[in-house]
Parts: C-alpha cells; sequence; structure tokens
C-alpha cells in the first residue's frame, strides 16, 4: 500500500518542536526576528508572504513586513537590505522572487548577510553547502530531507533521480543527497530540459524528486515499482471548477501512486515543509546571533 506523505503533519511537528527552542532564546531575552521584503504585485507572491508572517506569528517569531512598489527603484531595495543588515531584532531576511526586471537578483542575494541568509541562496552559504559545512540549508531540500525520514526514506545507497536543476531546488537537493551525512550518502543524478530518454533515468531510481515545473511530466510507467516520489511542482491548469483552474504536480499523481512505495501529494505535500524549514533556519540564526544553544527539532 502506498504511504502518502502528509507534509501539513511533518511541518506542524516542525513547528511544535521549535516551541522549546523559541522559549530557552526568550529566557535569553531574545525574540527570534524575520523581515519579509516584497516588491511584487503578484497575487501569489503577496499569499505566499502572508502565510510566511502568519507562520512566524503562530510560534513566536517576530515578523517585519517590507512592501515596495515594483517601479521603486533598485538602491532602495538594497539600501533597505543594508538595514536590515545591521539591526540586531532580525535574524533572517527574505527578499521574495521574483523580483522587478530593473533589480539584478543576484545583487540582491549577495546584499544579504550571509548570517541572515535563511533561504540560504547567498553565494558563501551556497559554497559551505557545498563543502559539506552548510550554515543554512535552503528550506525546500531540507524539508524534502525531513519528508524522507518521516517515511522511514534513508536515502544511503539509494539511486536518487532530481527532475531539474534549479538554484532553489535542483542543485541544492543534489548536493544535500550526495553529502556524506545523515540524509544523504545517496547515489545522484540530475536531469534537467536537455536529458534525453528520461524515464530511463527515472525508472532505475530508488527516490525520485521532481522540479521541474512541468504539469505532469513524471507518469507511473516511467517509475519502478516501490519507487518514493517526491513531487516538488505547484502548477495551475485550466479546469472545470468554480477558480477555473486546479493545482497540479509535476508527477501525474494518480499513475504515480500506483506504483510508488510512497509519494507526496500536491498540494499539502512539499509546501508546508518549505515555510516550516524557512522558520527552523531563522530561529538557528537567532541562536548564532546570540551565542544561545538551542536544541533544533
Amino acid at each position: 500500500m502506498t504511504d502518502v506523505i502528509d507534509g501539513n503533519a511533518v511541518a506542524s511537528e516542525v513547528r511544535d518542536g521549535l516551541g522549546d527552542a523559541i522559549e530557552t532564546l526568550d529566557e535569553a531575552g531574545v525574540t527570534p526576528g524575520l523581515a519579509t521584503v516584497l516588491m511584487s504585485d503578484d497575487p501569489a507572491s503577496q499569499t505566499y508572504v502572508s502565510m510566511k508572517q502568519r507562520d512566524c506569528t503562530e510560534v513566536g517569531i517576530e515578523a517585519f513586513d517590507y512592501e515596495l512598489d515594483p517601479s521603486t527603484p533598485a538602491d532602495e531595495l538594497y539600501d533597505l537590505i543594508d538595514e536590515l543588515n545591521g539591526r540586531d531584532d532580525v535574524h533572517g531576511i527574505l527578499v521574495q522572487m521574483p523580483v522587478p526586471d530593473h533589480v539584478d537578483s543576484r545583487e540582491v542575494l549577495r546584499r544579504i548577510d550571509p548570517a541572515k541568509d535563511v533561504d540560504g541562496f547567498h553565494p558563501e552559504n551556497v559554497g559551505r553547502l557545498v563543502a559539506g559545512d552548510a550554515r543554512f540549508k535552503p528550506c525546500t531540500p531540507h524539508g524534502i530531507q525531513k519528508l524522507l525520514d518521516s517515511a522511514g526514506v534513508d536515502p544511503e545507497g539509494k539511486e536518487a533521480v532530481i527532475v531539474g536543476r534549479s538554484d532553489i531546488v535542483g542543485k541544492p537537493m543534489a548536493n544535500l543527497l550526495i553529502q556524506k551525512a545523515a540524509g544523504g550518502n545517496a547515489t545522484v543524478t540530475v536531469c534537467h530540459s536537455r536529458t534525453q530518454n528520461l524515464e530511463a533515468h527515472t525508472r532505475r531510481a530508488d527516490i525520485v524528486v521532481a522540479a521541474c515545473g512541468v504539469p505532469e511530466l513524471v507518469t507511473g510507467d516511467m517509475l519502478s515499482e516501490g519507487t518514493v516520489v517526491i513531487d516538488v511542482g505547484v502548477n495551475r491548469v485550466d479546469a472545470d471548477t468554480e477558480k477555473g483552474y486546479e493545482l497540479v504536480g509535476d508527477v501525474d499523481y494518480d499513475s504515480a501512486e500506483s506504483k510508488a512505495r510512497a509519494i507526496t501529494p500536491v498540494p499539502g505535500g512539499v509546501g508546508p515543509m518549505t515555510r516550516a524549514m524557512l522558520l527552523w533556519n531563522t530561529v538557528k540564526a537567532a541562536s548564532e546571533a546570540a551565542e544561545v544553544d538551542v536544541a533544533l527539532p
């Protein structure tokens, strides 16, 4: 029987587990603080930021909300980041992507203090991840590690195939799974839009992580029996519903479920974990800034 991995339940466990760490920090006079910066009128980005702020409030993290008009000069965004870098009450900084075309997204990432880069995308933090000395693991790949662990899946010695090579998911996921550490030690193949005969790779996989942004690209006939399937995709497709669309993943769930040992649904799989691990990183950043040892779940 296929195990449907409940991301909402695992994320709730992570948030609950952060309570003790936040209490320890509170006893030391420290309240973890996360600043979110939104420079977009995209409804999805606005919703995502508001959900992150709500999560902070629920667990006891101070949320600082900054919204800039998309037409704001890039220098004003950079100046805001510089200001947040210098504030003792802000331990994590998240600039919601994408930013407008006139803003250099790489400069945004470089501008954030690496010790406050709770997304884990600053070049220094990327280098530390690759070197096996991660300061912050990027939230989605870290969340996927937690989901695998919750399902009793140890990647050690397994064949893992990642479909997608983004800086946000594909590349850091490969780095985490290949590390000589708990949650790693897998043999990793990264596939992408130029990969020929994709199914030849996915059929030999013990673990498939689909993160390519193509609706229902991975189907059941591309999998072997007993594969663990992690679906990162969230795609809107036209549908005869009240909203006129439905959300589907990068995996055709119905056909894949019949083959999978375990599978994440969309929604309710990876998404909640991304937000939970952002809180995790923020608490870690606060503990390191205050030099207070805490137990993280």
